[in-house]
């Protein structure tokens, strides 16, 4: 969702300069079952032109159109859309309707928290009717005390006898790649769809251009012996796509000293033994937590077989192990699919 707020943010201030104005569509509480659930958002311009979403593309106009009243007078409202007899969701959105503005502070602000890889919380006030009007509208914090809000006058003791929708939003989550090849390629496009931040590690002995990776943020040729690794924790993954046996022991050696939520390694299933009575032989005191995080061959078994399926394998299955979910096709839910 971070990666989608951020995409609101961006083009909400590009709007602003070229005199367009801009309504803020947050789907704030749900009664029953639906596409998405609270904490999505969207964004509505005077241009008639949406970014981001709050359903699967159903709800998307009706807001569209019953926020014209907030672009016209400039007043908050909180609407909603009853899904049970048009979408078959069983659900009822509460969306709330803002008008926003960014203030170049604002914008200083969360691009730190972005680089620095914080997490913010959004804090949305509303009242549970349909078509009311009042005080309501959001407020973000940061992890350095600032507090901003999209409207003027919106500060949080201006909020009173309002229900309130709290969302902290973690760091844009980052995938590590170790490897240059074709593969490699594939993997980082798909990743960066996802919104992920990709940066890649190749040999040096075959060193590759940022321009090689489309989306990536970072390439560049290291050995695992001297590289300087950052921000390896739990809001990110890593991979090792080197075809090299050598070289992928060498890397898992060195990721001991870190703390990804996963670490991929392709390969065939025979030589996943051999590796790991290998790690053993180096570094005897290796930790069950880290072997956890190994997951090789790296992939969901989809049968995939080209790079592009392999790397939706991967992908599918680091989302597995970040939502910690197991596996399963949902047409074995019967009840609901999120919690």
């Amino acid at each position: 969702m971070t990666y989608e707020f951020k995409e609101i943010i961006q083009q909400a201030f590009l709007n602003q300069q070229n005199g367009i104005q801009n309504v803020l569509a947050t789907v704030v509480d749900l009664d029953g079952s639906s596409y998405r659930k609270p904490g999505v958002r969207m964004l509505l311009s005077s241009d008639e032109k949406m970014i981001g979403a709050v359903s699967g593309g159903c709800v998307e106009k009706e807001v569209q159109r019953r926020a014209q009243s907030v672009f016209n007078d400039k007043k908050p409202k909180v609407i909603t859309y009853d899904g049970r007899y048009r979408l078959g969701c069983e659900g009822i959105l509460y969306i709330l309707l803002e008008p926003i503005k960014i203030s170049s502070e604002f914008i200083d602000a969360f691009s730190n928290s972005l680089s620095n890889r914080k997490s913010f919380n959004i804090q949305s006030f509303y009242q549970k009717e349909d078509e009311v009007y009042g005080n309501f509208g959001s407020i973000i914090k940061f992890q350095n005390n600032q507090v901003f809000s999209f409207s003027k006058g919106n500060e949080p003791e201006n909020f009173k006898d309002l229900q309130v929708f709290s969302q902290t939003l973690s760091p844009l989550f980052r995938l590590l790649i170790i490897g240059g090849e074709h593969d490699a390629v594939k993997l980082c496009k798909q990743a960066t769809l996802l919104g992920w931040v990709v940066d890649i590690i190749t040999s040096i002995k075959d060193p590759k251009q940022l321009s090689d990776f489309p989306g990536a943020k970072t390439v560049t040729a290291q050995t695992p012996e001297t590289v300087k690794l950052n921000d390896l924790n739990k809001n990110s993954a890593v991979v090792i796509m080197n075809h090299n046996f050598t070289y992928d022991l060498r890397w898992l050696i060195k990721l001991q000293e870190h703390n990804p939520i996963y670490i991929g390694i392709l390969g065939a299933a025979q030589r996943r033994e051999k590796l790991l009575n290998e790690l053993f032989e180096y570094t005897p005191e290796v930790i069950d937590s880290f072997l956890e995080k190994i997951h090789t061959p790296a992939g969901l078994n989809i049968g995939a077989e080209t790079p592009e399926e392999i790397a939706l394998s991967i992908l599918a299955e680091i989302l597995s192990v970040i939502r910690k979910k197991e596996v399963f096709s949902l047409k074995k839910i019967t009840g609901r699919i999120h919690s």
